[in-house]
């Protein structure tokens, strides 16, 4: 029980400890910025270190103005014709993990290792609220005021979000959505209820012991509606009771012929560290280049 309680309070904590990382490198200090957002005036010589774009979104759905971070490759901007596919991400606030997600993108299509995609950071609001589905269990329900928001977050995304980025920049149909923690719950969830939302599913260390484990458990009746979806697991040696490990052997036992998945045990990270060494694998073998 104090395992699990340590791991709940880690897992539920993540973005604020990735701010205090980013703190304690001296990082908050640098003139990194979205385009969009003001600059200290500092020094009359400084000018912002521009990294990508950024725009709000008044949801209805939500009932709050959201803010979206977008990093746009290099083959995007060279090219005023290229259309490319999108990647979507919970925990994409500049604070959270856009950053460094995007400086993986930035390497790897850079070095030939991943197909182009357009970056599309969800800045936080409520994330417990809107990573979270419905729980039974008394201890999940006082993690946050608000739980089990996950059903209007997805709405958000298929309603609002995704029109907003096909109408700003030049999109293909293809989607894929990445995460960690709360986030590789959401995107658990997404993958086994609504599988049509997009075409790549990428989980590390996703907190598959909410409620129970409910999902896991009920992930067998649902293989058959992953027809031709792309799926990347990832745990960590935190992974709690091994859930993650069981529905790769659920998707073992039951994904359809045509699914293509991947689950990779990191038992040299834990759950504080496994998102950055993950991601650089997931991309590659989820977005390898044509041909290879």
């Amino acid at each position: 029980m104090k395992l699990m309680n340590r791991l709940m309070t880690l897992m539920l904590r993540r973005s604020t400890g990735v701010s205090a990382l980013l703190a304690g490198l001296g990082l908050a200090a640098l003139p990194v910025m979205v385009s969009g957002q003001s600059a200290p005036d500092a020094h009359a010589d400084v000018t912002p270190l521009v990294v990508g774009e950024t725009f709000t979104i008044d949801s209805p759905t939500l009932g709050e103005t959201r803010t979206i971070n977008v990093y746009l490759p290099a083959p995007y901007t060279a090219d005023s014709t290229a259309r490319l596919p999108v990647l979507y991400m919970p925990d994409g606030g500049i604070g959270e993990d856009f950053l460094h997600v995007a400086g993986l993108v930035q390497v790897s299509v850079g070095n030939g290792t991943m197909r182009p995609f357009i970056l599309v950071g969800i800045e936080n609001t409520a994330r417990r609220r809107d990573l979270t589905g419905p729980t039974t269990v008394e201890e999940d329900r006082k993690v946050a005021p608000v739980v089990g928001g996950s059903t209007a977050f997805r709405e958000f995304i298929r309603t609002e979000l995704m029109p907003a980025v096909r109408s700003r920049y030049r999109t293909t149909d293809e989607t894929a959505i990445v995460g960690e923690s709360l986030a590789g719950l959401f995107i658990v969830e997404t993958l086994l209820l609504e599988p049509e939302m997009f075409d790549t599913y990428i989980a590390f260390d996703p907190s598959l012991w909410w409620n129970s484990g409910a999902l896991v458990a009920r992930a067998t009746s649902r293989m058959d509606r992953l027809t031709g979806k792309r799926v990347y697991l990832a745990a960590s040696r935190d992974d709690v009771d091994s859930l993650t490990q069981r529905l790769a052997e659920i998707m073992t036992a039951g994904a359809p012929a045509d699914a293509t998945w991947h689950y990779e045990p990191m038992p040299e990270e834990r759950h504080a560290t496994i998102y950055h060494p993950a991601a650089l694998q997931a991309f590659r073998w989820a977005f390898k280049p044509a041909g290879e």
